[in-house]
């Protein structure tokens, strides 16, 4: 046992750890002791910490994935902006904590193993933290781009580029997956060390199948050769088919890793203008078939589009809901939309949400219009309303408008804010649209485009609790407000405007206009607004909303789908020099966040990792330099 000893403690060593480092790894429940020093406690370790505690969480969760993916309405990442500090303490604990207790638990798993002391499952443990290295490893990667393969184990590493990044996580998820041992039985206890899947090692191997599948899927549109194989190679075997086998993990009430990663009462959570754009009649489910009675007076005609306040409501931006103001509910939005946020003014709904407790923001539903000299031009009661105003700068416009804050916007239901969900890393709907889009590309798949399509949509209706209404939400053909509609057999595209009603907010008086469908010129030169794979991506959209952000940018950044509509631009937003008044209208890659910069300590403290990581990048290190696979104009 000594002899197993020193060897542990060597590789410790060569992990960087000082002795304060490795007490702080092994409190409660881990004892690095002569009985016990097991890999299932660095697992175990590396799943909690990279849940985000509330500190990373806000920043890198909510302030860029859940903006950069138009999950939120906040304007960092969407605008160009990132905050290094918020950087540094994301990249940090990626490297001291959640990648090196994942690391130390293989090399201790080996040490194991090869000194015979190994125990019936070692080596099913070592498989799940492969896996669950090569998630934490993509993370890294999809937010920063070159980053070590062989990293942060000892010594500077070498950076490589993503290709390669791709390329050995992909490979490590195949062997993983291959060398799982599913018949074996654990010990009992075993499984409470592992707050995922308690070390179901089925679902274990249905999680790496599921995993190298977006994967794979990340690299269509750059490699796709490569993408086909390993996607077709993943789908054949066992995946994530089921709610029950999602990758989730139980949030709890406090301040520690598994608090709620969206529980930070400052946090507005509010619904996005791209997450409403899509939701807005899509499907043909009328609010008077979701809504109680009570609500009903509340809800407008289908081709009414709200109050026109041209003086205060901003129309530098192509969201074909910009100017308007809408004083109601609408006739027809998907079903999910009530699920997810709650109605303003709506008290009396259980689910809604009054943070932050010690304001009565949440609860303020009357806000005023004032003109240049601050006096009140029009109070407006937003109890009972619908609205997701853009982001950007505003100008003089924004400066007089008060209904752009809590109390008066949706905002985010209070399932998602009181730590008692659980978090997902990876659903089953998400498993069904690549499955879909793979079939649209011409891939050998297990089923038809169409049923995957339809599968993933009722998955995420049944975790929502709306699934009464998904087989008249399938056949749908009524469009969106981007121009796109629900039924796999409706391609027909819309036509380029639809005349709407409006209401004079200032005189009362009524009028009618003619709002485009915009023209995402980043997908298809802005041409296609209803084909199959607007479709899907729409769809995946909405279901990962709100926990899977990330995947939602990246998304965006593989495909450019869905449509995100550019923040204002009364005046030119700094961090986002190319866009303007001139092209507003149009979509570019350069008119969002691409990336993360690295920290700005990494050039100092390891400047030949620093420069090896740059020449990777193939662009400067600011956050519009696009990754290896996404869109690159």
């Amino acid at each position: 046992m000594k002899k197993i000893l020193k060897k542990t403690a060597l590789l410790l060593s060569l992990l960087m750890f000082s002795c304060s480092d490795f007490e702080e790894i092994n409190v409660d429940p881990i004892a690095a002791n002569e009985d016990q020093v097991q890999i299932e406690y660095f697992i175990n370790n590396s799943i909690g910490e990279a849940q985000q505690d509330p500190h990373i969480a806000e920043r890198v969760f909510v302030l860029y994935w859940k903006d950069a993916g138009r999950m939120d309405r906040i304007g960092t990442l969407s605008e160009g902006f990132q905050n290094d500090g918020w950087t540094s303490d994301y990249y940090n604990r990626y490297v001291s904590k959640w990648l090196n207790d994942i690391n130390s638990g293989i090399k201790i798993a080996d040490v194991h193993i090869d000194s015979g002391i190994d125990k019936e499952y070692t080596a099913n443990l070592k498989q799940v933290a492969r896996i669950w290295r090569a998630y934490v490893m993509s993370e890294m990667s999809d937010n920063f781009g070159p980053i070590p393969i062989q990293g942060f184990q000892g010594e500077n590493p070498e950076y490589n580029n993503v290709k390669d990044v791709y390329y050995y996580l992909l490979s490590e998820l195949k062997e993983a997956a291959a060398e799982l041992d599913v018949s074996i039985i654990n010990p009992s206890g075993l499984e409470k060390l592992d707050p995922a899947y308690g070390y179901d090692y089925t679902k274990w191997k249905k999680y790496a199948n599921s995993l190298r599948m977006r994967l794979a899927m990340r690299l269509s549109e750059v490699d796709p050769s490569k993408a086909q194989q390993e996607f077709e190679d993943a789908v054949s075997d066992v995946y994530i088919t089921s709610l029950a086998d999602n990758f989730e993990v139980q949030e709890v009430d406090g301040w520690n890793s598994y608090t709620g990663v969206m529980t930070r009462q400052w946090n507005n959570q509010y619904l996005s203008p791209t997450l409403n754009n899509l939701m807005i009649g899509l499907g043909g489910i009328t609010s008077q078939d979701l809504l109680p009675v009570d609500k009903h007076t509340n809800i407008k005609p289908a081709n009414y589009i709200g109050l026109k306040f041209e003086d205060h409501f901003t129309t530098m931006t192509n969201d074909p809901s910009a100017g308007f103001w809408f004083d109601g509910l609408h006739s027809s939005i998907d079903p999910r939309a009530y699920a997810m946020y709650k109605i303003p003014g709506d008290f009396d709904d259980p689910d809604f949400n009054t943070y932050p407790s010690w304001s009565n923001a949440a609860t303020t539903t009357k806000r005023d219009l004032l003109d240049d000299t601050d006096n009140v031009v029009v109070e407006i009661d937003a109890a009972f309303t619908w609205n997701a105003p853009t982001t950007g700068d505003w100008g003089a416009k924004g400066s007089k408008n008060g209904l752009r804050y809590a109390g008066t916007l949706p905002r985010l239901s209070n399932k998602y804010r009181d730590s008692a969900a659980e978090r997902i890393f990876f659903a089953s709907w998400e498993s069904y649209f690549l499955i879909a889009e793979a079939a649209v590309r011409g891939w050998n798949v297990p089923m038809s485009g169409q049923a995957a399509y339809e599968q993933g949509i009722s998955e995420s209706f049944t975790h929502l609790n709306v699934s009464s209404h998904v087989s008249s939400y399938l056949s749908s053909q009524d469009y969106n407000r981007v121009g796109t509609s629900v039924s796999w057999g409706h391609v027909i595209e819309p036509p380029s405007t639809v005349s709407m009603n409006y209401i004079d907010g200032y005189t009362s008086t009524p009028g009618s206009v003619s709002v485009n469908y915009p023209e995402n010129t980043i997908y298809k030169s802005g041409t296609v607004k209803n084909d199959l794979l607007t479709k899907i991506i729409t769809q995946k959209y909405i279901a990962q909303t709100p926990w899977l952000p990330l995947e939602a940018w990246s998304d965006h950044r593989r495909l450019g789908l869905p449509f995100f509509e550019n923040p204002a631009v009364e005046n030119l937003l700094p961090d986002l020099p190319a866009l303007n008044s001139g092209n507003f209208m149009t979509n570019s890659v350069k008119f969002y966040g691409q990336r993360l910069k690295y920290p700005s300590d990494f050039p100092n403290n390891v400047p030949n990792g620093y420069q090896q990581a740059i020449n990777h990048l193939g662009g400067d290190d600011t956050v519009h330099t696009p990754l290896w696979w996404a869109k690159q104009e």
